[in-house]
């Protein structure tokens, strides 16, 4: 799967006879949040607090118990805009010209806007018959020394920035922690954060966009600025103590290039070393697009590097096959390691076997020239792109979320999903079933496998690893291993050693497993099981039947004996309904872990809900009309992955109910809690905590808030950030609360009221001694938690 599915139901008190959960959109687009514009906020009975605007300060907001928010100050209607920004100086042609193409052209006057190239020292002429010849071995001299400053990257571990007053990097340093330094906010003070800015990007979806927002941001924070993107690609440059704007570039994504939904999880940074100070772009902001691009700009103009790929734009769409907008796309910030961008692409699943690649390709971070390509169907012949005519294996497993960078080591942590046909896997090859729904570790200088790690067998329940791994000194035996932490969408979290790839607790097997009756010869009766810990549940049985009423709990509970469920793993089915357990968005997500390396501990959230599906026959499929993405009038959907997908080439098409919801009022059809966060012992894997995340304010049975407080624990998706200081802030949960929780026992000591859902990871940073914390609290479509495009800053009272 590529992103999460459209669930936010939640339960209710048993004991006071309520059971809530918010409505299921029933039609693509149809949501049951407010439309939040750019400065506004959600509506309710109980007033919820509105965003301020860019250098306004709001007043401290009250902890939400029992609805009585108070209004804060309503925002200025736009914020004010820098007299100078990188968007000013292009013309309205090109603008209109980015917007066609995808690219922007950067301005006429900016012809120093690329990376220079290497300098000759050029001998005073000798004759006047210096010859054709001696031209042109002067120009490959300068080809080979930009060769060999290109190796010279590679061939040792570049300077890393460092988190602290920074936030560097999408997983807030080069291991991914999500781990800072600061200890201004603490335990005991953060009752008192309060809004230092909100900053609107104005980078809202229009027209056919609509409905299929989900932005998921993380910013980056380097030096006295904020780097963000806005769901369709906006890059936007903006100060990170005043959210006042510094430049804007905007590649022109079209709304045919959204798949699932608008998003763009974050940018990468890199900074050439070989590069003098005050060249242009010799630091630079990296973003995949979701019309499949490498962009590249200066980080302190949001000009364009002309001096990467054409004008500042790789098209990833290079030997992928034909367009068709919304199938290929990339939503995560690339993975820069040794001066090489390594970038996947989410294919859309479910469409077809006959689907884009799933080639994994590196790129030179100052030209943009290939690297290298990792293409698992053909891995030598393909290492520099295919023969010229041919394209990239299709139909392999793919790369949607972030990888890790090594730098020390050099290589590049890569969670696999499975194959483009989720729930069918008979026609799929050797090379495909091998590193399906695995971490496979890149050398990230050449792309050639160092090891791989494949945490479900034959995977035919898209459990495709959704999580960045986190990179840690493991303790061991009185020492340390390097090593990485592998979460999954089963629940079962692995620590590996990062050099080798081998587990360093045993990996069990679960044995006597169901095959089913569709395809009992390719179903695995084995799947691996980490004894180091797991967040799976146990089994569902008949009494975890929930719902609002009794008519609605009986309901639920005859739709589980009707349907096939013999625990964890049961095969897919198509006479009848199967349940999956966990469902495919967790266990953990894109949201990932936290580390605190200083107490040893990690924080996890996760979901806790199944999903209830049935595959479809070919002909009932064609009777239905299911049709694959490249015969659709428009790309992409508002409806959960998997509602209704034709697979293409199987036999079978899928459909899936997300959350497993009652049609009766569309609450969940299994009792609470749907999702928790948990912390855990990081040498040992023993539980420390664990506590429901997410109360049931914003839902209620048809859609109907509550107004609640119950925490009761809801569907979250989006990652924490912990502090040196025992902090741990998240979003991520369907009220649309941001809160503060103590890593120590779990208690939540603040919380603030979203404009609409914070389903992003947070960061935290520092500006003149002041720690801000920050999130984007964009909603999501999917989530139903409404829509918005502020990114909001907190800190303590000045």
């Amino acid at each position: 799967m590529t992103h999460s599915p459209l669930w936010t139901a939640l339960c209710a008190s048993a004991a006071m006879g309520l059971a809530l959960g918010p409505v299921m959109a029933q039609e693509a687009g149809e949501m049951d949040g407010i439309l939040v514009q750019p400065g506004e906020t959600e509506s309710s009975t109980a007033a919820e607090s509105e965003a301020p605007g860019v250098g306004l300060t709001a007043s401290p907001t009250e902890d939400d118990t029992a609805g009585d928010e108070t209004d804060e100050d309503a925002p200025a209607s736009d914020a004010e805009e820098p007299a100078t920004t990188a968007t000013d100086e292009a013309t309205e042609d090109d603008a209109a010209t980015g917007a066609e193409t995808g690219e922007e052209a950067p301005a006429e006057e900016e012809t120093d806007a690329a990376a220079p190239a290497a300098t000759l020292d050029v001998a005073p002429a000798q004759d006047t018959d210096e010859t054709e010849e001696d031209a042109a071995e002067t120009g490959d001299d300068a080809g080979e020394d930009e060769a060999q400053t290109a190796r010279s990257f590679r061939d040792q571990p570049q300077e890393q920035r460092e988190v602290g007053a920074d936030w560097p990097f999408w997983g807030g340093d080069t291991n991914a922690q999500r781990y800072s330094p600061l200890n201004q906010i603490t335990r005991e003070n953060v009752g008192e954060l309060e809004r230092a800015f909100v900053f609107n990007s104005g980078d809202l979806p229009e027209g056919t966009a609509d409905g299929k927002y989900s932005p998921e941001t993380t910013p980056l924070k380097v030096g006295d600025d904020l780097l963000i993107c806005g769901a369709m690609n906006a890059l936007i440059s903006i100060k990170a103590d005043t959210g006042e704007e510094n430049w804007r570039y905007d590649p022109g994504v079209p709304n045919e290039a959204i798949p699932y939904g608008a998003t763009c999880r974050g940018v990468s940074l890199w900074t050439n070393p070989a590069a003098a100070e005050g060249d242009a772009c010799a630091t630079r902001v990296i973003e995949a697009t979701l019309d499949a691009k490498l962009v590249a700009v200066d980080v302190e103009t949001g000009m364009p590097c002309e001096g990467f790929g054409e004008n500042g734009t790789v098209d990833l769409w290079q030997d992928i096959g034909e367009r068709v907008p919304g199938w290929y796309a990339v939503t995560a910030p690339p993975a820069i390691v040794r001066g090489v961008i390594v970038t996947g692409a989410q294919v859309k699943d479910g469409q077809a076997e006959e689907a884009p690649s799933g080639v994994i390709r590196g790129f030179d971070a100052e030209t943009g020239e290939l690297a290298w390509a990792w293409d698992l169907g053909a891995e030598e012949q393909n290492r520099n792109g295919p023969p010229e005519g041919e394209v990239y294996t299709r139909g392999t497993p793919n790369m949607w979320t972030t990888a890790t960078a090594d730098e020390e080591l050099g290589l590049v942590y890569l969670p696999m999903g499975n194959s483009s046909v989720d729930y069918y896997g008979s026609n799929r090859s050797e090379a495909e079933e091998e590193y399906s729904t695995a971490l496979v570790a890149l050398d990230a200088t050449t792309g050639e496998v160092a090891w791989s790690f494949q945490t479900v067998y034959n995977d035919v329940w898209d459990y495709d690893l959704g999580s960045q791994v986190t990179l840690v000194d493991f303790p061991q035996d009185g020492g340390t291993v390097p090593a990485v932490i592998l979460p999954s969408k089963q629940g079962d979290i692995y620590i590996l050693d990062r050099e080798t790839g081998e587990s360093l607790f045993d990996v069990e097997e679960i044995s006597g497993l169901p095959k089913g009756d569709i395809e009992p010869d390719y179903i695995s009766d084995v799947q691996p099981s980490s004894t180091y810990h797991t967040l799976r549940h146990d089994d569902l049985t008949a009494r975890d039947m929930w719902g609002f009423s009794p008519i609605d709990q009986l309901w639920c509970r005859i739709q589980f004996h009707r349907a096939n469920y013999d625990g964890f793993y049961t095969p897919p089915s198509a006479d009848r309904h199967f349940i999956q357990f966990p469902g495919y968005n967790g266990g953990s997500d894109w949201g990932s872990v936290a580390v605190d390396p200083e107490r040893g501990v990690i924080v996890a959230n996760y979901n806790n809900i199944p999903n209830h599906n049935r595959l479809i026959p070919r002909e009932e499929a064609e009777e239905r009309n299911l049709r694959p993405i490249y015969e659709q009038d428009e790309a992409g959907g508002s409806g959960a992955e998997g509602e209704g997908d034709p697979q293409i080439g199987a036999p079978y098409g899928i459909d899936v109910n997300a959350g497993w919801r009652s049609p009766l009022t569309q609450m969940p059809c299994t009792k609470p809690p749907y999702g928790g966060i948990r912390a855990i012992d990081l040498a040992t894997g023993e539980t420390l905590w664990d506590e429901p995340i997410g109360t049931a304010r914003r839902n209620g049975p048809w859609g109907i808030p509550s107004f609640l407080p119950l925490k009761i624990g809801t569907p979250n998706n989006g990652g924490s950030v912990v502090t040196e200081s025992g902090v741990i802030f998240i979003g991520a949960a369907t009220d649309n609360l941001f809160r503060a929780i103590d890593i120590e026992t779990g208690e939540t000591l603040w919380q603030d009221v979203l404009p609409a859902g914070g389903q992003a990871n947070p960061i935290t940073y520092e500006v003149d001694g002041r720690q801000y914390v920050m999130i984007m609290a964009g909603g999501h479509h999917f989530m139903e938690t409404g829509v918005s495009d502020a990114f909001i800053a907190y800190a303590l009272p000045e």
